[in-house]
């Protein structure tokens, strides 16, 4: 296990690469620290919207193993097909792992992780409805989208849901594939595993907290990356003296409890372990007819990227514009 240098200095103290290879390596990072799409002075006459990534790796003299490490640990993509595409994503995506990197101080570490677990942003969220006049409601047993067809057409449109409790009129709803049977279709299969550890994951200076991505080329015959996650009481979700370890990674045999091996070998010794696969469904439509807005399933990916985008083109289809956090609330400032 090695820490990914994401800047030019952290280049040329790790111990992933060579003499020559870390000068290779902070050449390129100090292109893509100064890079800026306002200022051609930065460009050195490349075009980052049309010159692919695998030829911008090139441009640097960079090795297959610094191309694995930056492709998958710092941009976070999930396979190779990205070397084929314009330049411009991947260095932005460079770009926000290292702002992030340096957003809060003393971290050391790109992602933030909610104290309590993942149960606090459905709470968050909660909160938030609440203040806008919304209704939070759990337990919901059973609960049902309610369809209407349209006259002439055939077509059904989502207009409620309906609980034990009555039902809820609604102009779309949004809801999971779970809730949408026959309405999407399973584009992949994903294994986990949940393990309790009475330690850290070995080789990682004893953080409370890790991410560990294991990029497809470094595991013989993957397609597809594995993904390690480790928590603990520092994020107030175990008891102290104990780590909660995940494993996950993309089926692609007939054995996926043996395609997570790799990963689960990093961990050391498992006081307990469970495994499981799931179906990663996405939506048939957009939902611009129907009025049902589907969001896709969990991938494998332990740092949640996927998970926002799904959410931001949500938000893009059901209102038609790009979500802009820097905007006002109507009524602020004449808005």
């Amino acid at each position: 296990v090695e820490r990914v240098p994401a800047r030019d200095m952290e280049a040329l103290r790790s111990p992933l690469m060579g003499l020559f290879e870390k000068r290779r390596a902070r050449s390129f990072f100090l292109y893509v620290q100064d890079w800026r799409a306002d200022d051609p002075r930065t460009h050195a006459g490349r075009d980052l919207a049309r010159l692919p990534m695998g030829a911008l790796y090139a441009d640097f003299g960079l090795d297959p193993a610094t191309v694995d490490f930056i492709g998958h640990g710092l941009a976070l993509h999930t396979d190779d097909a990205y070397l084929n595409q314009p330049a411009l994503d991947t260095v932005r995506r460079i770009q926000l792992y290292n702002d992030s990197l340096h957003r809060f101080a003393g971290t050391r570490s790109p992602y933030i992780y909610p104290l309590y677990g993942l149960g606090e942003l459905p709470q968050a969220f909660a909160r938030l409805a609440a203040v806008h006049g919304g209704t939070y409601m759990l337990g919901q047993e059973g609960a049902e989208v309610v369809w209407e067809e349209e006259e002439g057409t055939g077509r059904k449109r989502a207009v409620g849901v309906r609980t034990a409790s009555g039902t809820a009129h609604a102009p779309l709803v949004i809801g999971d594939p779970s809730y949408f049977p026959g309405r999407t279709t399973a584009s992949s299969r994903v294994v986990r595993a949940a393990c309790i550890l009475s330690h850290p994951i070995p080789g990682t200076a004893d953080a409370g907290s890790t991410q560990i991505i294991l990029p497809q080329k470094q595991v013989p015959g993957r397609g597809s990356d594995i993904y390690v996650f480790c928590c603990s009481a520092a994020h107030c979700v175990s008891p102290r003296g104990k780590w909660l370890a995940f494993v996950s990674t993309t089926v692609e045999t007939g054995d996926p409890e043996a395609e997570l091996a790799p990963g689960l070998a990093l961990l050391g010794a498992v006081d307990a372990q469970a495994v499981w696969v799931s179906e990663v469904h996405a939506p048939l439509d957009d939902g611009s007819v129907s009025r049902a807005f589907i969001s896709r399933g969990y991938d494998p990916t332990s740092h949640f990227e996927s998970t926002i985008e799904d959410v931001l083109g949500l938000y893009r289809r059901i209102t038609g514009r790009e979500l802009d956090l820097d905007a006002k609330p109507p009524g602020q400032d004449g808005g």
